[in-house]
């Protein structure tokens, strides 16, 4: 597959056919000086010329095409002449990865190239000249021997981070392509980690149910993300993106989905176990893929991949406390109606264990109910809070200086009946009186 080609979409290549038959005022800019007759001389052998005659003249003067290029993209401001030089480096480029090193051997001649006359079509209001752009410079980036610079990579990540959190189908599309081929390298894995501009812009296009390919696309970039360890132990904690991924994987038609889902869990619980594991217990994701070892696959990587998750997941399940499985369900920020919520036996044992620690995990039940928005995390916390203080009478002052008991008032107003009558039952065991205290 042609480097071009990492990044292909059907409006770069409508917009080019049409570009390619447009006259642009190449004489215009002599007579203005803007560019020299050495280069007017340059770019009338290629403009407007059967692609033959083109690939022809680039097989002896390629070197000096790339310069040519770069510079006339560099010195020209007006949108409809940056999109024919595009095009002109896109043809060039397009099944002839050979060329890649002629682009990025100009850096020998002028400092700012490559990349530097690539900036203002990344700000430019065409949105064909943008995406273009960032379809160039993905291809030159993802085939530097080196390691690149942040001030070389940033400014096209800044973009990807616009286009993936935009409106428009095809920039949302050209940066998920852009990210895949760019995440390989770990110091641009490093730099989006600190954008949670793209995560976010990942996340959303993944719960908005996009289709088999852009679903492929957007797990590949996390699988990606997933290698650096620092991400692995927190990706899960900021993005939620494990219960995610299940649904993701359920709704799976093709295999390849499946398989870049599946090896993201192992990077999860390869780099990050104490952190992944949890979270995975509780969105019952051992059953599931004990469901999905029945399955025939193509791919043997995947069968491998599911013993080991399978051998990690019931390892650690048959570990498991009662006590665990709850403060792994708090830890994964996801409440819901288990059995250890609604078993007055559960909290007659365990209700002073969340004392432990300086109050660590009622700290964390307390946070839920201060950040989720999630009406049954909310249900579910006040009535823990109801039990906790049920079972462990002088907790309610614990509660109230933790700031639980203002929250559980405010939330006996919320809009969800569930969350209404937990808190209110809450409330009255926070400010009840106990006969056996009298």
């Amino acid at each position: 597959m042609s480097q071009l080609a990492l990044v292909s979409n059907s409006f770069l290549d409508d917009g080019a056919t049409k570009i390619r038959s447009k006259p642009v005022p190449w004489e215009g800019y002599q007579r203005a000086e803007l560019i020299t007759s050495d280069e007017l001389t340059l770019i009338k052998r290629v403009d407007r010329q059967p692609r033959a005659k083109i690939e022809s003249i680039l097989v002896t003067d390629g070197p000096q095409y790339a310069l040519l290029y770069l510079t006339l993209l560099k010195k020209i401001e007006r949108v409809d002449t940056m999109q024919n030089i595009l095009v002109l480096i896109g043809d060039s480029l397009l099944d002839h990865d050979e060329r890649i090193p002629l682009f990025l051997a100009t850096k020998k001649i002028d400092t700012e190239l490559p990349y530097t006359p690539f900036l203002k079509t990344f700000e430019s209001s065409d949105e064909w000249v943008q995406l273009k752009a960032c379809q160039i410079v993905t291809t030159l980036m993802s085939a530097e021997p080196g390691t690149l610079q942040p001030q070389q990579y940033s400014p096209l990540l800044h973009t990807l981070s616009s286009l993936v959190q935009g409106s428009s189908v095809n920039g949302r599309d050209v940066a998920v392509q852009a990210l895949e081929a760019l995440l390989p390298r770990s110091e641009v894995r490093k730099t989006v980690w600190q954008m949670p501009a793209i995560l976010n812009g990942l996340v959303s296009i993944l719960k908005s149910d996009p289709g088999p390919q852009m679903t492929y696309q957007v797990t590949f970039c996390l699988w990606l993300m997933t290698f650096e360890t620092e991400v692995a132990k927190e990706i899960n904690k900021q993005y939620d993106i494990i219960p995610l991924l299940k649904d993701a994987a359920q709704s799976a038609v093709k295999e390849k989905v499946s398989r870049v889902i599946i090896a993201t869990f192992r990077n999860l619980v390869t780099k990050a176990p104490q952190n992944n594991l949890p979270s995975m217990l509780v969105v019952q994701l051992l059953p599931f893929i004990k469901t999905l070892l029945a399955r025939k696959w193509t791919d043997e990587d995947i069968v491998e991949d599911l013993q080991f998750l399978k051998d990690e997941l019931t390892a650690n399940f048959q570990s498991l406390t009662t006590y665990d499985e709850y403060t792994s369900e708090l830890a994964s920020g996801h409440l819901s109606w288990t059995p250890v919520h609604t078993s007055d036996d559960f909290w007659k044992e365990n209700a002073v264990r969340l004392n432990e620690r300086d109050y660590q995990q009622l700290r964390v039940l307390i946070g839920l109910l201060q950040s989720s928005t999630d009406p049954l995390v909310l249900a579910v916390g006040s009535h823990d809070i109801g039990q906790y203080v049920k079972f462990y009478d002088r907790g309610k002052k614990i509660v109230a200086d933790l700031g639980g008991k203002t929250r559980i008032m405010e939330l006996m107003g919320h809009e969800n009946g569930d969350v209404r009558y937990e808190a209110l039952i809450a409330v009255q065991r926070l400010v009840s009186h106990p006969w056996r205290s009298v």
